[in-house]
């Protein structure tokens, strides 16, 4: 009779798990103990705080990096998204450290003694990894972000010299706030799941690493994954003969695929299963640089304001957003180490209340070295985070921007550095000091729209995007706001201000009243900057506008648009209604429009006076879709709805009346 397997052992008690997890050899000597949280708040984990399924695979690739890790490696079976793998080549997790993480979730070993006893952070510095980076991760739930994407996970974990690895397997349960387990007063623990844990031999006791399995990804999340919301109704579309059925949601123009029901089969769109800016066989790094630049590209072709959302399905944004989260390089250089010379104009910022920006002469150096900044000389050691076919990188450009019709052709950079002791407050009260840089980047044209606004970087990180609002500034500037990207670089503080979630703040906090002060300030000091060089090109602009022959209905357009520029030397972009559905040579920015789809097609008298008049009817509508997009209103729709919205304006222009 074979052997039954025997059952495995459950242990609760900490060091009995240590004892037990290396006395463990092989799936026929499972351990099995149970998840505790130490805060009843944190249980809740479990069901999810996490606004999206990348919310889940940043902290994975968090933990990598607090863990000194060098390279992490993503794989989906992307469009089928049935297992995910984060794989890194960190330290690893020996029994105590897993241990320790399993039986206190929210406990996080890390910035206390705890850590630095577990080899989890330097002996010397809590609030570093033991290779000297600062950390990210903050109470200990980074691992069990994974609900959002599954309620079974494995861990297989090694560290260097060990000749075994370790191996868990998890099943979270959903929390409710029934599910009490009995115990006294404040020690009350609360069951989040259940974990099989073995050890297994090792062929290489220098390997070292953790590998996250994800299986049996949650049907909710596999469809946000797939782009099930914009492949549901493109389905309906193409099942719609009629097209007054059709819903106005066009495919994005870059996506992964699309499958079936079943998930199994793919369906191509426009004659293929995939539409990618890359090529097969590119490498990762140059995949990704094709990526960014595919966004440029709209740019440069016939969208003036190009937006993920349209460009891109949910896992090519996702992998944007995650390039934007984690410390990574930028992909054509940080903004600091560049020389402005030949291409931009800097400033440094004042942190008096009513101070002004002062020119920088920074030609024939780095920014970095004329302002004496620091970002990111925190990050120590190299960090490449690999996303199956792509190496990712900060999408963020600085130089070779398309050229625009405004009358500062360069763009603007401000710079500021900042520290606030908060002396005369309690250190419980204020958070402690409080350390950032920052640069403010304007330029006529921000793409994609979405790098309109200010982020917040704490010690390379991030885990919001970035802020439209410009942390609620109430000015009236629109205009200008759409053309500022800002970065903050936190060196110091912010920490406490940061939600459980990671991807908002407190926005009580002290150190978030401050920075939101600071950020206005800035704000304020680059638009009388700003200002002050338009005027200066003013007279040019005059004496050029003088040999130009502008029509009474241009003019028109024209004036709105410098208006809500609050720039006397913008032009608007050009309106062009196109046969061939390109913009003609020689246009530097237009928004193109097919001509067939807003001008209808009926005989016409061709006379010189039918001619003339269609000729200024067509000026009209190009002035109207030029003062509609002095005020954002064009783009707020899709460019099927921006063609009907425009025929309907012609219809109403060339209807007969007296």
């Amino acid at each position: 009779m074979a052997e039954q397997q025997k059952p495995p052992v459950e242990v609760e008690d900490e060091l009995a798990l240590v004892a037990r997890i290396r006395a463990s050899h092989g799936t026929d000597d499972v351990v099995r103990t149970v998840l505790k949280t130490d805060e009843r708040v944190i249980a809740r984990v479990t069901d999810g705080i996490y606004r999206q399924p990348g919310s889940a695979l940043r902290e994975l690739i968090s933990n990598a990096y607090d863990a000194d890790a060098t390279r992490v490696v993503l794989k989906t079976d992307a469009p089928r998204f049935e297992r995910i793998s984060v794989e890194d080549d960190g330290h690893g997790m020996p029994p105590e450290v897993l241990a320790h993480l399993l039986l206190h979730i929210g406990g996080s070993a890390k910035r206390n003694d705890v850590g630095a006893s577990l080899g989890v952070t330097a002996q010397d510095d809590t609030m570093c990894s033991p290779g000297g980076r600062r950390l990210i991760g903050k109470i200990g739930i980074g691992l069990f972000s994974v609900s959002q994407l599954t309620h079974t996970f494995q861990i297989i974990t090694k560290v260097k010299g060990d000749d075994h690895r370790t191996v868990a397997t998890v099943a979270l349960r959903q929390y409710s706030d029934e599910d009490v387990v009995p115990g006294d007063g404040e020690s009350k623990k609360f069951e989040s799941g259940k974990v099989n844990i073995w050890r297994e031999k090792a062929a290489d006791t220098d390997t070292h690493g953790t590998t996250i399995v994800l299986t049996s990804i949650r049907p909710q999340a596999r469809d946000t994954l797939r782009s099930k919301e914009i492949w549901s109704v493109v389905d309906h579309n193409e099942s719609q003969p009629d097209t007054e059925e059709r819903q106005a949601v066009e495919p994005p123009r870059f996506h992964i695929g699309r499958v079936d029901e079943s998930g199994a089969l793919l369906k191509k769109t426009a004659g293929n299963t995939s539409s990618l800016p890359w090529e097969k066989g590119d490498a990762p790094a140059v995949a990704f640089e094709k990526l960014v630049q595919s966004v440029w590209d709209e740019v440069e072709n016939n969208t003036p304001n190009p937006q993920l959302k349209r460009i891109f399905d949910y896992y090519l944004r996702m992998v944007w957003q995650l390039s934007l989260a984690v410390p990574l390089p930028y992909v054509s250089g940080h903004l600091f180490d560049m020389d402005i010379a030949g291409w931009a104009d800097a400033f440094i910022l004042s942190n008096q209340p009513k101070g002004a920006a002062e020119r920088l002469e920074a030609a024939g150096t780095t920014l970095r070295k004329k302002a004496g900044l620091k970002d990111p000389a925190e990050q120590v050691g190299k960090f490449e985070v690999f996303f199956d076919d792509l190496k990712l990188a900060r999408p963020i450009k600085f130089k070779g921007l398309p050229a625009t019709n405004n009358a500062l052709k360069n763009p603007l950079i401000f710079l500021g550095k900042c520290r606030e002791e908060f002396g005369k407050v309690q250190r419980a009260l204020s958070g402690g000091p409080l350390e950032f840089e920052a640069y403010l980047f304007w330029t006529p044209k921000v793409a994609p729209v979405e790098h309109q606004g200010s982020l917040i970087r704490i010690h390379g990180s991030s885990g919001t995007l970035f802020d439209p609002t410009f942390m609620r500034y109430q000015v009236s500037e629109q205009t200008r706001l759409r053309q500022i990207t800002c970065e903050i670089f936190v060196r110091e503080g912010l920490d406490s201000a940061l939600n459980i979630d990671r991807e908002s703040f407190n926005n009580a906090h002290p150190h978030s009243v401050y920075i939101t002060k600071w950020l206005h300030s800035a704000l304020r000091q680059l638009a009388s900057a700003q200002k002050r060089l338009a005027s200066e090109v003013r007279t040019e602009v005059r004496d050029e506008s003088k040999s130009a022959a502008v029509s009474t209905i241009q003019g028109v357009a024209t004036k709105v648009w410098q208006e809500e520029a609050d720039d006397v030397g913008a032009r608007p972009p050009a309106i062009e209604l196109s046969r061939t559905g390109k913009k003609s040579e020689g246009a530097v920015e237009a928004y193109v429009f097919s001509r067939s789809a807003i001008v209808p097609e009926r005989p016409r008298a061709n006379t010189v006076k039918s001619r003339t008049r269609s000729a200024i009817l067509e000026e009209k509508l190009k002035a109207i879709a030029q003062v509609l997009a002095s005020f954002g209103l064009l783009d707020a729709v899709p460019k099927r709805k921006q063609e009907k919205l425009l025929k309907a304006i012609y219809e109403i222009l060339d209807a007969p009346g007296e």
